[in-house]
């Protein structure tokens, strides 16, 4: 089954329209761009719900597992580019993401094993020399207690960057949330992001920035 805009499920969404100069330097890169350090996206808890075994599907698109496609919640793709503080990409980054499924269940036994068996519930991407990324998902649901997210991991060849959480712009339980609350002004813009309508369901687009 194909997506609009989608090339196969099993094809890595990572090729981004970065250009590159006959340098091999990136068009958009300057030196006083080099110069100004850009602040590392904020950290926050892992949280209880890590999968304990990764599943056999664990690719992009987390309305498919396997088979079984999850029509449940807003599509959503989430998206953005990994770069270091200077601004420059982080070739070979893995970005991870999990989240609870439209009843806010996890696929994980401290959760009661209650999620909805047709949602992935996670997903990871190799980025390319662009940095880019791209996740298929739904657009993340509360539970009792959190206020809705999507937890995110960088890793690097065996190196974790980032453990972090995206949030939903505008959302009323944001207010309600203790880790949301923690945050500074910056930190909860750098973390919390508007999903926006588009041809093929919401957009948010989630800039990483990590020290490699």
């Amino acid at each position: 089954m194909q997506y609009p805009n989608s090339p196969s499920r099993r094809t890595l969404l990572a090729h981004g329209t970065g250009i590159l100069a006959i340098t091999g330097t990136p068009a958009w890169f300057s030196p006083a761009r080099a110069q100004t350090a850009l602040r590392p996206t904020p950290s926050q808890t892992e949280g209880p719900y890590y999968p304990i075994a990764l599943p056999s599907d664990n690719d992009f698109d987390l309305l498919r597992n396997g088979s079984a496609v999850y029509k449940k919640g807003q599509v959503a793709w989430v998206e953005g580019v990994v770069t270091d503080t200077k601004g420059m990409p982080v070739s070979g980054a893995v970005v991870e993401i999990w989240q609870c499924d439209h009843e806010g269940n996890y696929h994980h036994p401290r959760d009661g094993g209650k999620a909805d068996p047709n949602f992935q519930g996670f997903g990871k991407v190799a980025v390319g020399k662009d940095g880019r990324y791209r996740f298929r998902t739904m657009k993340p649901a509360p539970y009792t207690g959190r206020t809705p997210h999507i937890h995110v991991k960088v890793r690097l060849d065996r190196k974790e960057l980032l453990t972090t959480q995206l949030y939903v712009a505008g959302d009323p339980g944001n207010d309600r949330d203790s880790l949301w609350r923690g945050l500074d002004a910056q930190e909860r813009a750098a973390l919390t992001r508007a999903f926006t309508p588009s041809a093929n369901g919401m957009r948010a687009e989630f800039p990483i920035v990590v020290q490699a």
